[in-house]
Order: C-alpha cells, then structure tokens, then sequence
C-alpha cells in the first residue's frame, strides 16, 4: 500500500500543479471560461489512463509460466525506466516548470484557444496517467490488488487536497522539498523494481543467476513474511537473491546516486513561488 500511496501522490501533485498553473493563467487573463476545457481535458485523460490500466492488467492476466515471469520481468524495467525518467525530469525542470506552463497557456491562446487549453491539460494529465498505470502494475506484483488500489486511491486523493492548498493558500509555498523526498525514495523504489525484475528474469532462463543464492537470510527475516512483503513491494527486498539480482540492484543505485549527486543544475533565475494567485 506504501508504495502505490507514494507514486500516485507524487504522480496526482505532478497533474495537480500542471491543472492549477493553466488555470491561474486563465484567471490572470480573465479566460475563466476556458476553465471547463481544462476539467474535460483532465477528465478525459483521467479516462485513458483508467482504461491503460485495465488493459495492462489483462494482458498480464493471459500470461502463465514463463510467459508471465518475462512480462513481470519487462513490466518492473519498464516500469523503473519510466521512473528513473520522471525523477531526473522533475530534477532538472522543478525551477522552470511554472514558466513553462505558463508560457505553453498563453501560446495556446493565441489559437483555437478552447482546443488548445483541452490538448494542454489532456496531454499533461495523462502522461501522468500512464506512468501511474504502468507503476500500479509493477507495485501490484509485490502486494496485493486490494493493498495497491487502497494506496493509489489515498494518495490521489492526499494530492488533490496537497494541490488544493497549494493554490488556495495565502502563504507562499515550496514544494522542492516533497519532490526532493520523493526522488530520493522513488530511487530507492526503482532499484527494488530492477532488482524484482532481474529475479523474473532468472526464473525464465533470460538472465543467468550465476550464483543463484549468494545468502539466504530467510530465516531471520522470510521474503513471505508480512514484513518482508512490505520491504519487497518498498525496496525489493529478497531474502535469498541471485548475483546478477544484486549486482542489479546495486548498479542502479549507484549509477543513479553518482549521476544525481555530482550533476550541477544550470545556473538559473530562482524559481516563481507555486501558488494559487
């Protein structure tokens, strides 16, 4: 449940802060008639991602054996992939992305502004949706579908009133510190997925083990264990992994850690403060 609570609100404030930008620039402009574009076009795309995980979880309902262990297997890569994208994204955009909501709200007003407003909010709300749905898959692999839908549900619902108070607010506020938590907890959360993922792959014959249990701590502390299921679907915990699991999962967040640690953002203007006036 932890770990889909974290995604979707991390993912659900992203969409949040997208929505509420367009809107106060719609406000600023004295568009406010516009403003039902952009709940159609967040609706719309909150449609197309409802539907994306349906269909994902379908698919990987049709696979058994060794079919399944690769999908598991491609679906926790692609899945890390994706996040690993969207944490160096909102590591190199945080302080600009006001400007460029902005800016991308009034260039779309200048044309057919109802279509243009409705393509802006569809487009960032279901980028949004997809990466959800494709991490709730991942997430439902190491916990339960009732744990996982509980999660996404909450923490949806904990980034509208996050997104709400955010803009509603008469205090300034900064957000660079939750997505700085985040990140480094989403890093932590993706090496698990990559580490889950070789383990697929080992089972299927893909990946050799090469040492196929280099300890065996179960034990002390059993994968199967409601602990242990909570440290899996967290940090992808095993407790009797393979080589190339480890090495995996270490190389990950090593790689990710150097790159994230010695990367020295351009020098820019200080970020606008996100608020709603």
């Amino acid at each position: 449940m932890v770990p889909s609570f974290l995604l979707s609100m991390r993912e659900g404030l992203e969409a949040a802060l997208i929505i509420g930008i367009v809107l106060g620039v719609l406000l600023k402009l004295r568009r406010s008639d516009l403003n039902q574009m952009v709940w159609f076009g967040a609706g719309a795309a909150a449609l197309v991602s409802v539907l994306a995980a349906i269909g994902l979880n379908l698919l990987g309902m049709e696979f058994e054996g060794t079919g399944e262990q690769i999908f598991e297997g491609v679906a926790m890569l692609l899945a890390a992939s994706v996040l690993t994208w969207m944490i160096f994204w909102m590591h190199n955009s945080s302080r600009t992305l006001k400007s460029e909501i902005e800016a991308k709200t009034n260039q779309a007003l200048r044309g057919d502004s109802a279509k243009a407003i409705f393509a802006l909010a569809f487009l960032a709300v279901v980028r949004e949706g997809i990466e959800l749905a494709l991490f709730l898959l991942a997430v439902e692999k190491t916990s339960s579908p009732l744990e996982t839908l509980a999660g996404a549900l909450a923490g949806l619902a904990g980034a509208a009133i996050l997104g709400w108070l955010l803009f509603n607010s008469s205090r300034r506020l900064s957000i660079s510190g939750f997505f700085r938590v985040t990140n480094v907890l989403l890093i932590i959360f993706a090496a698990g997925l990559v580490g889950v993922g070789v383990h697929e792959f080992n089972e299927a014959g893909i990946i050799p083990a090469v040492v196929e249990h280099i300890w065996d701590i179960n034990g002390i502390l059993s994968d199967k264990s409601e602990l242990g299921l909570l440290l899996k679907a967290l940090f992808g915990y095993n407790g009797n992994p393979s080589l190339t699991e480890m090495l995996a999962y270490l190389a990950y967040l090593g790689g990710i850690g150097y790159v994230l640690l010695l990367r020295r953002p351009a020098s820019s203007p200080a970020p606008a403060p996100m608020t709603g006036d």
